[in-house]
């Protein structure tokens, strides 16, 4: 459970060992009267349902936007260029349809909270926006993972938020462990040909918040022909591991985190202890938050290239194959059984991106070929890692200290056009679309607000991805209230319109 001020005391004064956490954290940027209001917050949220019920997340991320229609808020009775090619099935929750490709997550509905309701106005590709809470700026920004006037992902404020926690208590870190915050399978748009998509990094928190990266390394077993607005990318043929992997292929951590081959341990040992020293004077120096989070990054290289407990739960190859077959053998799906296997590690924050990958307007943006990519690609990998994830969890004892998120940008467009290639496709939607959460203090087999009879607009009970968020925050047991120091050291919140959706808490 993650809480900035540790346990809460009912007392009337604050005990000697919160007063000595609470001057650690007035050193890494908080004041006196921040810490007090901190206090009081968490004291207020705690006796909110759900509080602190999650001990771990698993961010599910489908890049490109996944279609509300043919996903989560299917609209069987709508005409044919509204409702597609596909109807609607009963689920294990009397009442509640989902899309008809879906039969597996059809089964195990019961475990999860459909919300129907997303909203927002940022139609294109808003990953910084869903991943932070705070609206870029442009397309320009959201387009650019090094622009300045980013905040940080929530899991990376989770990473930092934890460091602090810890460095009040005075808690060490075991020379052999494994990261905190990881992503999964690839640093976030790292094969589009085109742009480098933001969100999933540590802004001015530092680079050492960013996720610890894997690399794919395996041979993908299909090729499929994509279309793009792009002349150059049009009609190419790609071998797409998110269609399918060879059972040989593993995750590794990426070559941004390891340690170049020629440094050997002894070396590692004198550098660690002149980092030691360093880090002395830099304390004194009174170190930006970027600069800690850099050196962070360091510390973090040195343990990674030693530690045997990441690359056994990186090894996939351990799980029994009918379970990888289960989950799917693509690399969506062997990603996401590798996400179960870092929790179970000791992992707290797993995010697997379904991303592009080399040619522009693939991953979950259909805006060609859209039946066609969703029929033989898209649905049947999601239906078999999700489905087969949730189940997994539970059967471990995992579920219920699990947060899983399943998020999107925006959604597709109610009618389906005819694009001059000859294809169909949906377009960008951001007025109504779905996400999907489950686990830990989520309200189970519920389907939360409504849309219009086309999927196009909210009808009841509107969310954004504030809201999203500042749920996540309290079920982790942060208030979405607190701040956290910017490049300035000004204090900025963490959502700042967002609410905490008391009705999906069980």
């Amino acid at each position: 459970m993650l809480h900035v001020l540790g346990s809460t005391s009912h007392a009337a004064r604050l005990h000697r060992r919160e007063v000595m956490r609470a001057g650690g954290l007035t050193m890494l940027g908080l004041s006196w009267p921040d810490l007090m209001r901190l206090r009081t917050l968490q004291g207020t949220q705690i006796a909110k349902p759900g509080w602190g019920r999650a001990k771990r997340v698993l961010l599910l991320y489908l890049q490109g936007a996944a279609s509300q229609l043919e996903t989560w808020d299917p609209k069987p009775d709508a005409a044919v260029e509204v409702r597609g090619k596909w109807g609607a099935t009963s689920t294990a929750v009397p009442g509640i349809q989902i899309c008809d490709q879906l039969p597996k997550l059809a089964q195990v509905t019961d475990r999860l909270a459909i919300v129907r309701s997303m909203s927002h106005d940022y139609n294109n590709h808003s990953n910084a926006y869903t991943l932070t809470g705070h609206p870029t700026v442009d397309f320009s920004s959201e387009t650019n993972p090094d622009d300045d006037r980013h905040h940080p992902f929530f899991v990376s404020v989770l990473d930092y938020l934890a460091d602090r926690r810890h460095s009040a208590e005075g808690r060490i870190i075991e020379s052999e462990h494994v990261p905190r915050n990881m992503g999964l399978p690839f640093r976030f748009s790292r094969y589009s040909p085109v742009f480098r998509r933001a969100g999933p990094y540590g802004a001015f928190l530092g680079d050492g918040y960013d996720p610890v990266w894997t690399e794919f390394q395996g041979k993908p077993t299909r090729t499929v022909n994509r279309i793009s607005f792009f002349n150059r990318l049009n009609g190419v043929d790609v071998q797409d591991p998110f269609c399918g992997i060879a059972p040989e292929g593993r995750l590794r951590v990426s070559e941004d985190v390891r340690l170049r081959p020629a440094i050997t341990l002894d070396r590692l040992d004198q550098r660690r202890g002149l980092v030691a020293q360093l880090e002395d004077q830099q304390r004194q120096l009174g170190d930006s938050v970027a600069a800690q989070g850099l050196d962070r990054f360091q510390q973090m290289a040195f343990s990674l290239m030693s530690s045997r407990k990441l690359r056994t739960a990186l090894d996939v190859g351990q799980e029994p194959p009918a379970l990888r077959e289960q989950y799917g053998m693509t690399l969506f799906g062997q990603a996401t059984l590798t996400a179960r296997r870092l929790l179970e590690a000791g992992v707290e924050l797993v995010s697997v991106f379904w991303d592009e990958y080399k040619v522009v307007n693939t991953a979950w943006d259909t805006h060609f070929n859209h039946f066609s990519r969703l029929g033989d690609e898209l649905l049947p990998g999601f239906d078999a890692a999700v489905s087969s994830l949730l189940l997994d969890l539970e059967h471990r004892g995992m579920l219920e200290e699990t947060l899983v998120l399943c998020l999107t940008e925006h959604g597709r467009t109610p009618r389906v056009k005819v694009k001059s290639q000859g294809s169909s496709g949906r377009d960008h939607w951001s007025k109504a679309y779905s996400v999907m959460l489950a686990g830990a203090g989520v309200s189970a087999g519920l389907a939360y607000g409504t849309s219009d009879a086309q999927a196009a607009f909210v009808k009841d009970r509107p969310v954004t991805p504030e809201d999203i968020l500042a749920t996540a925050y309290h079920l982790l047991g942060v208030d979405p209230a607190t701040t956290i120091p910017d490049r300035l050291n000004r204090p900025v919140p963490l959502v700042t319109r967002g609410r905490v959706l008391d009705e999906l808490i069980s």
